[in-house]
């Protein structure tokens, strides 16, 4: 497996997000409880072999920080043909989401609670993700903070040798400077083509992507979304 370079040593690295357990509902603790068996893999240690984790080969199509599940469960619901893999830390939001993914029935769909850097780094093979979806990540919009944003040079070189020819990634942020920062690095990762046809390199909002709650406040207070897709050459 290919290895970060040393600057992403475990030891080193700094994290983008923080634990921020909240108040977490009867109902989403028993969820977690009970569908962990169905929906989770955290259990799973080393390379994670995805046919046999869905009992199945699709493509594969891996979400970080999926939040609340509305738009990973939308696009498990909308596209049964694909296997679908969500990481969150947040709990509450992970109970949430396997609560409604039960209700819809998803036999599509798996969840990971976990670092989603370290996942790809240790159990995740080259070449194995179809789709990367990265939708609202935090911005750490002080600028002493902006080291622990995801989207960062060795984090793309990552993602590149994660996913398989051709595969895509997707990301989406409310936050301008963060968008311009995204941009910056993808465009610099000889492995990407980036897929808009606008001239300021951007896309059109998806109409594949549902309005969460999250982005739905942030048009509230005015903030504008800026939508990119990087194809892997």
């Amino acid at each position: 497996m290919s290895e970060l370079p040393p600057s992403e040593a475990p030891h080193r690295r700094i994290r983008s997000f923080v634990r921020r357990e909240g108040r977490m509902t009867d109902g989403q603790k028993a969820a977690l409880e009970r569908l962990s068996n169905r929906y989770s893999l955290d259990p799973i240690e080393g390379v994670i072999d995805f046919d046999a984790a869905f009992g199945r080969r699709a493509p594969l199509s891996f979400e970080i920080g999926f939040g609340a599940g509305d738009a990973l469960l939308a696009r498990a619901q909308a596209h049964p043909e694909w296997n679908h893999v969500g990481v969150e830390v947040h709990r509450p939001g992970v109970g949430r989401a396997l609560i409604r993914a039960e209700q819809m029935e998803l036999g599509n769909l798996r969840v990971m609670t976990r670092d989603a850097v370290e996942i790809l780094r240790t159990q995740i093979a080259p070449g194995t993700l179809h789709e990367v979806v990265i939708e609202f990540p935090d911005p750490w919009h002080k600028k002493r903070h902006h080291k622990r944003r995801l989207v960062q040079p060795a984090f793309a070189q990552l993602i590149a040798e994660r996913l398989t020819p051709g595969g895509v990634l997707r990301l989406a942020t409310d936050w301008a400077e963060y968008a311009v920062q995204m941009r910056r690095v993808l465009d610099a990762q000889s492995a990407f083509t980036n897929l808009s046809t606008r001239g300021d390199g951007y896309l059109d909002r998806p109409a594949t992507r549902p309005l969460t709650r999250f982005e739905a406040r942030g048009e509230r207070l005015g903030h504008a979304v800026f939508d990119l897709a990087y194809r892997r050459r």
